[in-house]
């Protein structure tokens, strides 16, 4: 992606919504993320899972509930593991896997959350 074309004077997204947390930009409607201005290649799920974090931003949401708002399916539903993997790969794309992490917090036996910092 041309990060040019995303922090352009006559770029489309100027005035669009976006989602901002710690040097991480989101643009749903154009389905593009920025990590510190360099373009993140995240799959279709991958970004649903940032995009339902950064919406409920210092909230937790529960693997149940992102399992529903990303695949609507019942079979996934059940599927604990598969929103874990999905997670750990993106936490890999965004060179988050040091503790303390940055961005992707869990929640045990709970679910997944981006923690709201005053200071943001």
């Amino acid at each position: 992606m041309n990060t040019a074309f995303l922090n352009g004077k006559d770029s489309p997204l100027n005035g669009a919504s976006k989602l901002s947390y710690k040097g991480l930009e989101m643009f749903p409607y154009h389905r593009a993320c920025l990590l510190n201005g360099q373009s993140l290649n995240l799959t279709k799920t991958e970004f649903s899972i940032l995009q339902v974090l950064m919406e409920n931003l210092g909230h937790t949401v529960s693997v149940r509930e992102m399992s529903d708002r990303i695949w609507n399916d019942a079979v996934y539903i059940n599927r604990k593991d598969s929103v874990a993997v999905h997670i750990h790969h993106l936490r890999e794309k965004m060179d988050d896997t040091l503790k303390p992490l940055n961005y992707v917090k869990t929640v045990w036996g709970v679910g997944y959350m981006l923690e709201k910092e005053e200071n943001l």
